[in-house]
């Protein structure tokens, strides 16, 4: 990356979007996508790729409990003893996502992205990011940044929430976690 370049983060993750673009296409599959500590930029790089219906239902910046509770319509006591981003808040992100939008995949980051202190105590630079999909397939990936850097964490996140995806919708195209 050319430093003295402006960062486009949207023009750098345009390859990997489409390279999982076209894996869903190819099996007529679709995502739908839970942004949380992204802020949208998840959702913004599949939107790259031209004929992104064909692959992409939509989802939403889940970024307090009220977003949480309308987008993915479960029972309070389905995220009882779960707090802060950890491998079962973003599973089951995951699939409430991928259920309530009627999707083959659900995608889902949670993370502390720092700049703030996190409402559930999580240390700043922590991002889990989920992946559940067809027969009961869940997986899921943790980074921890150790930064403060509000940022630069969003964009690591994003970074990373899509070489997981890569690696598992697209796993030929040679990225791995």
């Amino acid at each position: 990356m050319d430093l003295a370049a402006p960062f486009d983060p949207l023009h750098e993750f345009h390859g990997q979007a489409n390279c999982i673009a076209e894996a869903l296409k190819a099996r007529g599959e679709k995502l739908a996508v839970a942004d949380g500590a992204t802020g949208g930029l998840i959702m913004a790089s599949l939107l790259t790729v031209p004929g992104a219906l064909k692959f992409f239902v939509g989802g939403g910046v889940v970024y307090s409990f009220r977003t949480r509770d309308v987008l993915f319509d479960q029972p309070r006591d389905a995220y009882e003893g779960i707090r802060g981003p950890c491998p079962e808040y973003a599973e089951l992100q995951a699939r409430s996502i991928r259920d309530r939008l009627h999707a083959d995949w659900g995608l889902a980051e949670s993370g502390s992205v720092g700049g703030s202190k996190h409402p559930g105590g999580a240390p700043s630079g922590l991002s889990v990011v989920a992946l559940a999909g067809p027969d009961d397939f869940i997986a899921h990936t943790v980074l921890e940044t150790s930064s403060d850097d509000r940022i630069a964490n969003m964009y690591a996140f994003t970074r990373h929430a899509l070489d997981f995806a890569q690696s598992v919708l697209a796993p030929d195209e040679g990225i791995s976690v």
